[in-house]
């Protein structure tokens, strides 16, 4: 089985491994590795698989509380909903593979995370997605491709999750001049089930049947997880044939076909063929068991001709899953999967050696131990050091936009592609299919889905400024977690727990490592202060081309419950007359704020110290004030200040308003913690005397009306404002069509 492998350093080379990987192999095997072993070391030993480059700073993050039923660690996290149902919830990243093909990156990562959801007993019932761009706007090139980005993943996103049948009800997206050579698309997705019918990705019971099941395998994704733990250049456009293809057809028909099955007790554990393929599953499932575990690779179901053993275990085809059985029940899963049109194989067995030992054609090609493989897989300590461009960034231009009217500013900011809606985008998506969406996309702050097992409400959020993460990577990443949790409780629900996506640059730059480092640890900050675990996640590094990383981007969704679907509050003003009462500290914050991006140019500033305890106030005021009743609209106060905020709820409400807030430049200002809040003239008082009672600023500061939006010196018709808000984006997206 050994083979003396010539090329030695070219085969490393080609698989991204070291040659102190090499001797660590040798020593984990007591002998040299062959071609097939070393695929599977290097996809296990890949950024993508092994988190070799974060793990280091992803321990530590709070995992626990009451109603975590699985942190992180399986497919994907559970948290307890009541009343005996749970919400299962990841979210994943896509990058890599969609700049290089939009449409089947962007459509096989919505693929790959519906996968882990279902995996885990749960049906899936929304979905989210996070976006980010370079310049779209302008003739160059870079314009262009960027246009042609956001067409193709949009339209890949939204054939998978409408053909799956799974609404997506939200998401985010943003542009910065850094995501021009590597844009990223991050794919959530929540499922539901009951809390005691929850499966795992184990492997477990000498003797037992491992089952194949969903689609052929072919070449396609050979290599993918290799490819994505690794920096761009102009030569990655032609990595095409890692990207994998998927069909969205045969997904419908594994997941139907797994929840029949889930309804029997065949399952010992089940795990979905991602990244690195059969490789991933079969170890990962042995790994969690401390088993091993035989598998015959000529008995997989092949698509190609002429497939090798290293092709079966490195293909990331799609719709795949591996299932470990219960004895004597082979024959009736088969049965199941068969009867929906799906290939059922048992191609192996579970063993209690510890290792994992492939066979091709009755010949033994690689023999390896489970354990070392994921326990001995390297934990790099890179070097981390300060950015050298922290030192510039520290002092935003104020003078220049005081120099500035405020109008002037207004006009600048109220046409930014991040302020205005994306239905465009949204159109594209089903959002009403399983008639569960209770807060649809582009009704601004949270999307919300009613359970209809416990008359419940899920609330969900992705958020993450990237601005502030560049200027400050700690306090970015904290103020992401805030954000997403601020979003769901302006909804009315209390925000539980996290899942996160954290997108960065190169990791052998001392100065990415350091991004990295710092936003962990402002996550940890945020997530324990505001009592909201992570329960799931995905590190994706190496989001560099040509030496430029981009901004740090740790993207965060939040997920809370609302005891009462009948009662989510919205953010569309209701009644002409109603109060407008601004929530939480305005303090003058404008670093990296969206009126210094749009009219200065400058992604620069501070900011200031975080404060938890404004954050949960303002979640508290806002779901007791809902809980009570007093609350016609809520929305938080953030990109563009006090001004935007107005601005976007009167457009999508078609109502005017006219503020009075005496701020001056400061309804431009980014302070966290805040939102406006609509109440009627009747329930003033007793809005009022809540904030009191739980120690949060609020001030009546407007009145819903007219047909114009006015805020202090800024004023533009409701029917410009209109104009603006939901035709801008149309126009820049397709002015090469």
């Amino acid at each position: 089985m050994s083979e003396q492998l010539e090329n030695i350093e070219e085969v490393l080379a080609a698989h991204k491994l070291s040659f102190a990987d090499y001797e660590h192999m040798k020593e984990i095997l007591k002998r040299e590795p062959n071609f097939v072993e070393i695929g599977i070391f290097s996809a296990m030993w890949s950024e993508h698989c092994s988190y070799k480059s974060s793990k280091k700073y992803l321990n530590g993050f709070p995992t626990k509380a009451p109603w975590v039923i699985q942190g992180p660690g399986e497919n994907a996290g559970v948290i307890d909903i009541g009343d005996g149902m749970a919400a299962v919830f990841k979210m994943e990243s896509h990058n890599h593979p969609s700049y290089i093909e939009p449409f089947q990156g962007a459509a096989t990562g919505v693929g790959g995370i519906l996968r882990d959801i279902f995996t885990m007993g749960a049906r899936p019932v929304a979905n989210l997605n996070a976006l980010r761009f370079g310049d779209v706007d302008g003739d160059s090139d870079t314009n262009k491709y960027q246009r042609h980005l956001v067409r193709g993943v949009v339209d890949g996103i939204g054939s998978y999750g409408n053909c799956m049948g799974v609404p997506t009800i939200g998401g985010e997206m943003t542009f910065e001049s850094c995501y021009n050579g590597n844009i990223l698309v991050n794919a959530f997705s929540l499922g539901l089930a009951k809390s005691d019918e929850i499966f795992y990705g184990k492997a477990e019971g000498t003797g037992n049947p491992v089952i194949y099941v969903g689609s052929k395998t072919g070449r396609d994704g050979l290599g993918g997880a290799v490819m994505s733990s690794d920096s761009f250049t102009e030569e990655s456009k032609k990595l095409r044939p890692t990207v994998q293809v998927g069909d969205p057809f045969t997904e419908k028909l594994l997941l139907e076909a797994c929840m029949e099955l889930f309804q029997t007790d065949y399952v010992v554990g089940i795990q979905d063929m991602g990244a690195a393929g059969l490789t991933s599953s079969s170890f990962e499932m042995a790994g969690r068991s401390g088993s091993g575990m035989i598998m015959h690779l000529d008995k997989v179901p092949a698509r190609e001709e002429g497939m090798t053993p290293y092709d079966f275990m490195l293909s990331e085809s799609q719709e795949r899953m591996l299932i470990c059985a219960k004895k004597g029940t082979e024959d009736k899963i088969i049965e199941i999967f068969q009867k929906w049109d799906l290939d059922a194989e048992v191609i192996g067995e579970v063993t209690d050696t510890g290792n994992m030992e492939l066979f091709w054609h009755g010949e033994k090609v690689a023999d390896i131990p489970v354990d070392p493989v994921s326990e001995e897989a390297p934990i790099l300590d890179r070097p981390t050091k300060e950015p050298e461009y922290l030192k510039d960034v520290k002092n935003e231009n104020l003078e220049a936009l005081k120099a500035k009217s405020n109008q002037e500013i207004f006009d600048s900011v109220i046409d930014s592609l991040e302020v205005v809606d994306k239905a465009w985008v949204y159109n594209q998506y089903d959002s009403t299919v399983q008639t569960n969406t209770e807060k649809h996309p582009g009704s601004l702050d949270a999307s919300v889905i009613r359970v209809k097992e416990n008359g419940k409400a899920l609330a969900m959020s992705s958020d993450c400024n990237t601005r502030y993460c560049y200027i400050d990577p700690f306090k970015g990443a904290a103020m992401a977690v805030m954000e997403s949790g601020r979003n769901v409780a302006m909804s009315g629900a209390r925000p539980l727990a996290i899942t996160d996506c954290l997108n960065y640059g190169n990791p052998e730059n001392p100065e990415v490592m350091w991004q990295f480092a710092q936003g962990c640890e402002g996550i940890k900050e945020a997530c324990k202060e505001l009592s909201t675990p992570v329960v799931s996640g995905n590190v994706s590094l190496y989001n560099e081309t040509n030496g430029v990383s981009i901004y740090p981007t740790p993207a965060i969704a939040m997920v809370g419950v609302n005891e009462d679907a009948n009662n989510v509050l919205t953010s569309k003003f209701k009644n002409e007359g109603d109060v407008i009462v601004l929530l939480g500290k305005t303090k003058g914050e404008f670093g990296a704020s969206l009126a210094l991006k749009e009219v200065v140019g400058e992604v620069k500033g501070t900011i200031s110290p975080l404060d938890y305890q404004e954050e949960l106030k303002l979640w508290d005021i806002v779901i007791k004030a809902n809980e009570k009743g007093l609350l016609n609209s809520a929305k938080d106060v953030n990109l563009g200040g006090l001004a935007v905020a107005v601005a976007k709820v009167s457009a999508i409400s078609n109502m005017g308003a006219n503020v009075k807030s005496e701020l001056g430049l400061n309804i431009f200002d980014e302070s966290p913690s805040r939102a406006i809040v609509t109440v009627s003239k009747d329930n003033l008082n007793t809005l009022l005397d809540l904030a009191k009672e739980i120690g949060i600023e609020a001030k009546e500061v407007g009145v819903v009306g007219g047909d114009e939006v006015v805020v202090d010196d800024v004023k533009i018709s409701l029917d410009k404002l209109k104009d603006i808000y939901f035709n801008k984006f149309k126009e820049v997206i397709e002015q090469d069509l």
